[in-house]
């Protein structure tokens, strides 16, 4: 198998210190150029200066690459590249190709490194076209991470992502808050069925599912300090679909289209508070990992 750990990242895994990873398609699929490599190096500097180590995952020529080196983070940012999830990572290795890493490729990368925490932007989920799921469910299913996030993409069905997650094990926990984090807006109407107020309570938390022999990740939702009024978001949504109807985009097409959009109809908008959430998102991960290695598991 085709699978590189950076040296220092190897060498904190050895030591039971902290690591966190990081997904890449944010990089070659997220923002255009020179914002992508921009937004990459402010998340692993995030999670420096939390004391963690950064583990970004990407596959360079067929190869899966955890925790990038300064060069490859500027290759993968300033070529062409796939998108690399679960159903074409063998084809894309096979080929010797350059890829970004979905949430559901870095969750498997990140566990055959043995990487605890993850930390993402918005999780993919249930559409609501019939029969269009994201492999990211499945892979928090399967894989025992903590994956850090802002709750589902604002384009999903968010109920039906929430009830898929309850079916597959999958525990959702709200960071100092009821409510499932609403990705753009800081809430959601849907209560979620965990609260945890500390990185300590979900570390605890994590243990014991190890303990219980539980397969599954836990998911952290947590709510963007800032987030875009609901009803501005909700008129750009409605104009975002009418349009990706009209052109008769379905499946994968469908996601990177409608958020496309919505950063043009919102001027912008979106992708600043996408930004902001990130960086959010990496700092409560980069808690959660020093919590593990400072103390013994139950």
């Amino acid at each position: 198998m085709k699978l590189r750990i950076q040296p220092q990242v190897a060498e904190a895994l050895s030591q039971n210190r902290a690591v966190v990873a990081l997904e890449s398609t944010v990089i070659t699929h997220g923002l255009p150029q020179p914002q992508n490599l921009e937004l990459a190096q402010s998340l692993e500097a995030v999670i420096r200066e939390q004391g963690a180590f950064p583990a970004t995952v990407a596959i360079l020529k067929g190869e899966i690459v955890i925790g990038l080196e300064p060069a490859e983070m500027t290759h993968l940012a300033t070529r062409q590249a796939a998108k690399a999830s679960l159903w074409n990572l063998a084809a894309i290795c096979a080929k010797q190709e350059d890829a970004g890493t979905t949430v559901a490729t870095t969750l498997h990368a990140a566990s055959l490194a043995g990487i605890k925490v993850f930390a993402t932007g918005g999780i993919g989920g249930v559409h609501d076209e019939p029969f269009d799921e994201s492999a990211d469910l499945q892979a928090l299913a399967s894989h025992p991470l903590i994956t850090v996030c802002a709750g589902p993409k604002s384009i999903l069905n968010v109920k039906a992502t929430l009830e898929r997650l309850e079916s597959l094990g999958v525990p959702v926990i709200g960071y100092k808050n009821d409510y499932l984090a609403g990705f753009h807006l800081q809430t959601s109407p849907y209560r979620v069925p965990v609260r945890a107020d500390s990185s300590l309570e979900i570390k605890k938390i994590y243990q014991m599912q190890s303990a219980l022999g539980l397969k599954q990740g836990l998911l952290i939702s947590n709510p963007v300090s800032e987030g875009i009024d609901e009803q501005e978001l909700k008129n750009w949504l409605m104009e975002a679909h009418r349009q990706a109807q009209k052109q008769g985009l379905i499946g994968k097409d469908t996601t990177p289209f409608l958020l496309a959009k919505l950063a043009e109809l919102s001027k912008g908008e979106t992708v600043t508070v996408n930004l902001k959430l990130l960086r959010e998102n990496a700092r409560l991960a980069a808690q959660i990992a020093l919590d593990l290695a400072a103390t013994p598991e139950v």
